[in-house]
């Protein structure tokens, strides 16, 4: 009996601390992460090291593809509906961060197409 009380708290333990399903990334999420980027994607100057952190942390959580589709999406969503983005400036962005990406921040960039 008390065997069987033992494997019951470790059963529970664990679906405690283990996340029953992934949250999929969202654009709420890009825009946190983001938002510290805009005054310097429409007037250029010096990139925010806030800006860099959350290039950085919205590369550490889209990790799988669906997830970099989606902020792919999102990205291009925000430029289109923000005023005054320069788009050499978004291109620029990632590699400004130290930050690779597998594809090119730009309207025109195929996010289906994003691994």
């Amino acid at each position: 009996m008390a065997g069987l009380k033992l494997v019951y708290a470790i059963l529970l333990s664990l679906l405690v601390v283990s996340p029953i399903a992934t949250t999929a990334l969202t654009c709420g999420d890009v825009s946190s992460k983001m938002a510290a980027c805009v005054r310097y994607l429409q007037n250029g100057g010096t990139v925010p090291v806030l800006c860099c952190n959350g290039v950085r942390g919205l590369n550490g959580i889209a990790r799988t593809t669906p997830d970099r589709q989606t902020a792919c999406r999102c990205l291009q969503n925000a430029a289109r509906s923000i005023p005054n983005i320069k788009p050499p400036l978004a291109e620029s962005l990632p590699g400004k961060c130290g930050v690779n990406i597998p594809y090119k921040i730009s309207t025109s960039t195929n996010c289906n197409s994003v691994k």
